[in-house]
């Protein structure tokens, strides 16, 4: 039984360490830390993904479980007057799941942070606010970030187009509802805790274990698919976040998920079916589902042929892509399952 306590506080660490897509150094130095202190090899590759490897019995074959380390945010389009800034998306983000409030502008120089501002409510429909109010979703380009600086100081500060906006800070930090944790960027800090349990945890796997917090997963894969080119591997698995919905047949608890299929392609059967014997084993039920709007690591690497197998293992979210809330139990059998399956000969 995992000490719950302590998954939350590994949790949160990660959470408070920015990363979005792209401009990820923060939590990277804060993984290899981590990754060292445990003993165990761990680097950074020319992708940005930070790497730790677990030597098997066997190391003529290896596999790797990845979790982006990455969130999803807003990037600078440009500097307007009286200290605005416009933003738009970075992944799939949207400007009325944060909110107004404090975001973080993370300059080259400096973090800025500012108001996601969407104007003033008190309007007729001469001000183009009220349609936000009665007809039309609200939209990136409805939305601005108020920072009362001049353009001047926002430069000196290093902000700039390209420059990546997230969640402030101090709205970041998870709180406990029981035995579940809610906070934005479960997706995918979450998993990348699991990361750090399993390199805590698991000691002689039968084969060469990778274990790979992946860069810019949000934007396309970038990392992933950069690391599965350059390493061979038997098998891929990546770790995520299920949404919960009434479309699909996934339950909030304590049970994992694995899927079947997502919108780059199927999954592995064989490889599906020796997780849920791993499953069988421990007691742990495994949910099983496909989903629509949705891609991980490994199936879209699988797409691209840079991996043969590969699975991905979730634990049940609500709001995803929001402020996201997950069983801590769920995830605690993440890592529980996954130990058995790395400890398990590969067929």
């Amino acid at each position: 039984m995992w000490d719950y306590d302590r998954l939350f506080e590994i949790i949160t660490e990660l959470v408070m360490h920015h990363s979005p897509s792209g401009a990820e150094a923060e939590i990277n130095l804060l993984l290899i830390q981590r990754f060292t202190a445990l003993g165990v090899e761990v680097w950074c590759d020319r992708a940005d993904n930070i790497i730790a490897k677990i030597p098997g019995q066997n190391s003529d074959r290896a596999i790797a479980i990845t979790a982006h380390k990455d969130e999803i945010g807003g990037i600078v389009k440009s500097l307007g007057d009286e200290g605005r800034v416009e933003v738009r998306k970075l992944g799939g983000s949207f400007p009325w799941v944060y909110g107004e409030g404090v975001v973080d502008l993370l300059g080259d120089n400096q973090t800025i942070s500012g108001i996601l501002s969407f104007g003033s409510r008190h309007v007729s429909h001469e001000s183009p606010q009220k349609v936000q109010q009665e007809d039309t979703s609200l939209k990136w380009e409805n939305a601005w970030i108020e920072t009362k600086l001049t353009t001047a100081e926002l430069e000196a500060a290093g902000i700039r187009p390209g420059t990546r906006m997230v969640i402030g800070k101090h709205r970041k930090h998870p709180i406990r509802l029981k035995d579940h944790i809610a906070s934005y960027t479960l997706d995918n800090k979450a998993s990348v805790a699991i990361l750090l349990a399993l390199a805590e945890n698991l000691k002689q796997p039968i084969v060469d274990i990778y274990l790979v917090a992946s860069a810019k997963e949000e934007v396309g894969a970038i990392g992933a698919l950069f690391f599965t080119q350059n390493q061979s591997l038997d098998a891929l698995i990546a770790l995520e976040i299920c949404p919960l919905s009434e479309e699909y047949p996934v339950k909030d608890g304590e049970s994992p998920v694995l899927l079947s299929q997502d919108a780059y392609g199927i999954y592995d059967e064989g490889l599906n079916g020796q997780i849920r014997h791993c499953g069988k084993q421990l007691e742990i039920p495994v949910q099983l589902t496909t989903l629509s709007q949705f891609g991980s690591d490994a199936s879209i690497a699988m797409k691209f042929g840079h991996v043969g197998r590969a699975a991905c293992l979730a634990f049940p979210t609500q709001n995803t892509h929001g402020y996201e809330i997950a069983h801590l139990g769920a995830i605690a059998n993440c890592i529980d399952l996954l130990k058995a399956f790395c400890e398990t000969e590969l067929e």
